[in-house]
């Protein structure tokens, strides 16, 4: 029974999970990108360069509509796993609270049965050392 309080404390400990966690420091990550690529022109040489090159900027409304499709795919295909993973621990711990209360049954039932044993072990000397008892005073 202690064990999987203790597990129940383990799991209660993290208040978030490292999933959200590392979605939050992405999320601030990207913030921060924009806000520098905003302030310090960051992309200021895609505009020279798309300026000089003017055949160039055919193709970055697609390149740019690819990486969205791209990044909106890896979002999803991430969120899928997370859940994945979510019910997984949740099973996983629901199978190891299982396995630590028939680890604590057969702990228990080994200690009736010894006590048994032990009991028995006790009878069996005391009939033997009635059947001693008995042939001594038979044989003197």
């Amino acid at each position: 029974m202690a064990k999987t309080q203790e597990i129940e404390k383990i799991s209660k400990k993290s208040r978030f999970s490292s999933a959200f966690k590392d979605l939050a420091a992405l999320a601030f990550i990207v913030i921060v990108t924009l806000g520098l690529s905003y302030f310090f022109n960051v992309f200021i040489f895609l505009v020279e360069f798309f300026q000089k090159h003017p055949r160039s900027i055919t193709w970055i409304d697609e390149i740019v509509t690819g990486f969205l499709v791209l990044s909106i795919g890896f979002a999803v295909f991430s969120w899928r796993r997370w859940r994945e993973l979510k019910k997984e621990t949740t099973e996983r711990l629901r199978l190891q609270k299982e396995l630590i209360k028939i680890a604590e049954t057969k702990a228990e039932t080994e200690r009736i049965i010894c006590k048994q044993l032990k009991c028995d072990i006790e009878v069996y000397k005391k009939i033997e050392e009635d059947i001693l008892s008995r042939r001594a005073k038979a044989n003197g």
